[in-house]
């Protein structure tokens, strides 16, 4: 792990009604970022940001709006963590999720195709059940960038259910395309080291 400047912060976009997720009232105690209601957004809040993180929740159609202001997030060496189904090209180069059609159980396994510091020490496979239900953690992909690594993936394709994308300006984007990975529990304790990690990535200290 490394420093990150002290100045970064994380706007963490807020889209659904209740309380914020586990993972942004995690970064507002550790006074890592801004919890903003996507209703309440201003471009003021994207130029202040060095991190990006938004939820599955997302008004994927309200959010073009703010297209450019993520995408000059990026192109300053910004990163974004994407949960959820990509319906829009948000920025340019993403593509619409595709769905595994009718999954089966063994639709559903999950590979660690790349080492990333977000799983370390943390099995894929150990996210494949919740209670002895299969597919929480996704049933489907959203196509890569070209360039994209991909981290995760599911079933006999190994379809990349988690990528990362390192723009050529050096911005950097992890796309999950499930439910909030940062609200990933379960039995094994391992799961735990998940969300903090992933404020330490979108804060840059994890490579």
């Amino acid at each position: 792990m490394s420093a990150s400047p002290p100045d970064r912060q994380i706007l963490l976009v807020h889209s659904h009604y209740g309380a914020p997720p586990g993972l942004f009232a995690l970064a507002e105690e550790r006074g890592l970022g801004a919890v903003v209601r996507e209703r309440d957004l201003t471009r003021a809040h994207f130029n202040r940001a060095f991190g990006l993180v938004t939820t599955s929740h997302l008004d994927q159609i309200g959010f073009l709006r703010w297209s450019e202001a993520v995408q000059a997030l990026l192109d300053r060496g910004g990163r974004w963590f994407c949960n959820g189904h990509i319906v829009r090209e948000l920025i340019p180069g993403l593509r619409a999720y595709v769905p595994i059609a009718q999954a089966k159980r063994a639709d559903l396994v999950l590979t660690a195709i790349a080492e990333h510091p977000i799983f370390e020490g943390v099995e894929r496979s150990s996210f494949e059940e919740n209670r002895g239900v299969a597919g929480f953690y996704g049933r489907g992909h959203n196509p890569p960038p070209d360039g994209a690594a991909a981290i995760t993936g599911v079933g006999p394709e190994r379809l990349p259910l988690d990528w990362e994308w390192t723009l050529p300006s050096g911005g950097r984007m992890f796309s999950h395309a499930g439910n909030d990975m940062g609200g990933m529990g379960g039995p094994d304790p391992a799961h735990d080291k998940v969300a903090p990690r992933i404020l330490d990535w979108t804060l840059g200290r994890l490579n």
